[in-house]
Formats: C-alpha cells, structure tokens, sequence
C-alpha cells in the first residue's frame, strides 16, 4: 500500500458497504487518513464507535465530514489536503428511483458533478467513480442517472488538469446494505418462503473485497477517462436462492416467485457491443478508453470510423454462468455469511 502511503482518502458515501470495505482494508497500512463523507449523522457516530472498539489503536486515522454531495459549498468544505477520492455516495436502489427520479438525478447526476468539480478545483491526484452494469444499455432511471454519471466523468476529465478521474462498473454486490441474500436469510429465519422476483433472470455477482480489487485497479492502472470493468461470473436468481436455502436450512421447494419489480432486466450487461469494438483485455479486468475526439464533426463526413464490433457485448447471460455449488461455494466465502452462519447474527457491512 506504500502507493498511499501518508495520503489522505475520502470516500463519498462512505458509511455504507463499501466504505466499511474499505476502512476494513486499509485501516491497518500506511494510509495517512481516510476521510468519510456522508449525511447521515447516526451512520457516522454508529461507525465511529464500532472502529474505535475494532480498532483502537489506528481508529484516530478515520475523519468524518458531515456533508451532501448535491450541494456544492458542502463537496468544497470536505476538500482542503485530500489526495484521492473514492465517490461512491449514490442513491442505488432501483425501484425507489423509478418512483423519485429526481431524487437519483440530484445525487447520481448533480453530485458527482459537485466532488468532480470541487476535487479538480482542490487539486486532487485521483478521483475513482463507482458506476453499475445497469448503466449499460440502461432501461431504469437508477441505470440512466449513472450512464450520465459516467458521460459527466469522461467529460470532465478532457480538462481535469493533475486529477485523474475513472470510473468502475461492476454488477450486484452480494450481502451490500439493502442487497436480496440478506432479506433471504431473515424469510429463512422467520419462517417464510424466500421471494424472487423470476427464477430466470442473471445477475454478475461479486464480494465487497472484489468491489474494492476493481476501485484499486482502476486507481493503479487507469488512465484519465477510463471506464474499467472486471470479468465477473454470473448466476440465475434461482440458483442464488436455492443456495442461501441449502447454506440456511430454507426450503427450496418453497421459493415464492413475486415477478419482476420496477424497472428490472433479465440480464445486466457491463460492457456494450459498442464498447467491446474498442475495450483493452487487461487479463481480469476490461479497460474502456475515453473518446476524446473534438467537436469538430466536418471531417467524419469524409473521414469515418472504419472500426467494427467483432465480440458480442459482455453480459451476465454470455459470462462464466455459476452452478448452484459454486455460487453456494461464493457466497458462504463472504464474511457476512460466516457471521450470519456462525450464530453473530444482525452483522452489518
């Protein structure tokens, strides 16, 4: 970790799954500071204590900063001597930004260009923006609101100046605040049937500790406009579910299907066809260059883009598809689930 060595990090949003991924990870190394930025008072305090008895030698490294990332004046205030961002604040769940899509704009969309702003004002090295598969071809206002998330980086960084800034797009997290596995176990737990929205329907799946190997990547191997994406298997919602039963002791047999909620797919894509024409195989992970090209649309009259797409789109259909052992195999390997399994019970990332 030497690469952050006595350096500051903020992370937007940070009271939430991946920020405590995180803290969890680097709290321990050279890291000067890791400053949390969020709104919500009683996350922040809640965190605070649980750091300070976790770690109580290392926990004055932790900074919390009260703040919006839709207000501009709130981004700015948090800036002064940070040296890389990790801008994960979002509003993420699909159904509530179906039914407030202004709500998803003013957060995905005015404030990532708030801390983009503020961070290329302040000087920072490195700004890592964290998106989602559904940003591709995206049918959903909480998909659409990242694309431009994602638009709004790329273009910000053709004069961003000293500050980097990439973006991450990866699939459902499992065991993420406000993810299925875990509502999954409490129906278990309770005595109710599991519920799934359509036993056919693919998810990319991935750990927290995955989530933070993509941000870190990015941050290492990125260049200014990347958008970077890791090669993630996939699994159907059923064979998700009737693993959590058999790790639970739930009842496959009993699995309710409820249909598809607003705004779903049945499958996520995390790189277009359009992109895969020029994405770079960095081995586990695909790198996705910015267009940099002007504005200056006279010569493509005469001079056009012969490049083609010869690969299909990278989809959570046309991936690596897990089996009901392996994704069991998956999921009892996070450490919620060895929690959850190992009678803690009510562990929260």
């Amino acid at each position: 970790m030497s690469i952050f060595a006595g350096k500051t990090l903020m992370i937007t949003g940070g009271t939430g799954s991946f920020g405590n991924a995180v803290l969890n990870r680097f709290l321990r190394t050279d890291i000067g500071e890791i400053r949390i930025f969020s709104r919500d008072e009683k996350k922040q305090d809640d965190m605070r204590h649980e750091y300070q008895a976790k770690y109580p030698d290392v926990a004055h490294k932790i900074k919390f900063f009260i703040g919006d990332v839709r207000n501009l004046q709130s981004c700015k205030n948090a800036m002064p001597g940070v040296d890389y961002i990790f801008h994960a604040a979002a509003l993420k769940q699909v159904p509530s930004c179906e039914f407030f899509p202004m709500e998803a704009v003013k957060t995905n969309v005015i404030g990532t260009d708030n801390v983009l702003t503020a961070a290329i004002e302040a000087g920072v090295g490195a700004v890592i923006c964290l998106s989602t598969d559904k940003a591709a071809y995206p049918i959903n206002a909480m998909g659409i609101t990242k694309a431009i998330e994602e638009k709004i980086a790329v273009a910000k960084s053709r004069y961003s100046g000293k500050t980097k800034i990439c973006c991450t797009r990866y699939g459902n997290v499992m065991c993420s605040r406000g993810s299925v596995i875990p509502l999954w176990i409490d129906q278990i737990r309770n005595g109710n049937p599991i519920t799934l929205t359509e036993p056919e329907m693919t998810r990319f799946i991935m750990s927290l500790e995955e989530a933070v190997d993509l941000v870190l990547f990015a941050f290492e191997h990125g260049q200014n406009g990347d958008i970077l994406v890791q090669k993630a298997p996939a699994c159907t919602i059923q064979t998700q579910a009737e693993a959590v039963c058999e790790l639970f002791g739930g009842k496959k047999e009993e699995i309710k299907v409820i249909g598809i909620r607003h705004g779903e797919k049945m499958y996520e894509t995390l790189l277009t066809k359009e992109e895969c024409a020029k994405a770079e195989d960095m081995g586990n992970f695909y790198r996705v260059p910015a267009d940099n090209r002007d504005l200056n649309y006279d010569k493509y009259f005469i001079e056009g883009n012969t490049k083609r797409a010869t690969i299909e789109e990278f989809n959570s259909n046309n991936t690596r598809r897990l089996d009901l052992e392996e994704t069991k195999a998956k999921i009892a390997a996070l450490d919620y689930i060895k929690k959850e399994m190992s009678g803690e019970g009510n562990f929260v990332q």
